[in-house]
């Protein structure tokens, strides 16, 4: 379906103001979601990091920044990361992005750690994406 409601959650989930009417209007060209949707013909599916078991993102990062936390998501910690992109070269999904606000940064899903249940898979009505 690509409705890109799983985009919207999680662009709102991550602006400053948390409000969808603000965040739109006030950030829009300074965020990239954490999750996107390809779509190709009939056919769409989401692309994010899939935080895998053996992560190269992890092994590639130079500074140390891409590590595992303790519930074993791979998560990016932003005052290590500089923005060396070796992250972003090495992932096989192409999960990983620069932060376009912060420029050194690199940005990938993080699961939403705040919640029970990422705000991508919350937001989806067609029950798309799934969180076990």
């Amino acid at each position: 379906m690509a409705c890109r409601l799983c985009e919207t959650a999680c662009f709102v989930k991550h602006s400053k103001s948390k409000k969808i009417i603000k965040a739109f209007r006030d950030e829009r060209g300074d965020f990239r979601p954490r999750i996107i949707v390809e779509q190709s013909g009939p056919v769409s599916f989401a692309l994010q990091c899939r935080h895998c078991d053996d992560a190269p993102c992890i092994e590639a990062c130079l500074s140390g920044a891409m590590a595992r936390a303790a519930d074993g998501t791979v998560a990016c910690d932003e005052d290590k990361c500089v923005g060396c992109w070796s992250c972003i070269m090495v992932c096989p999904f192409g999960a990983i992005s620069q932060d376009r606000r912060r420029k050194k940064i690199a940005s990938k899903c993080d699961m939403c750690p705040d919640k029970n249940t990422p705000a991508c898979v919350e937001a989806c009505p067609n029950e798309a994406l799934v969180y076990e």
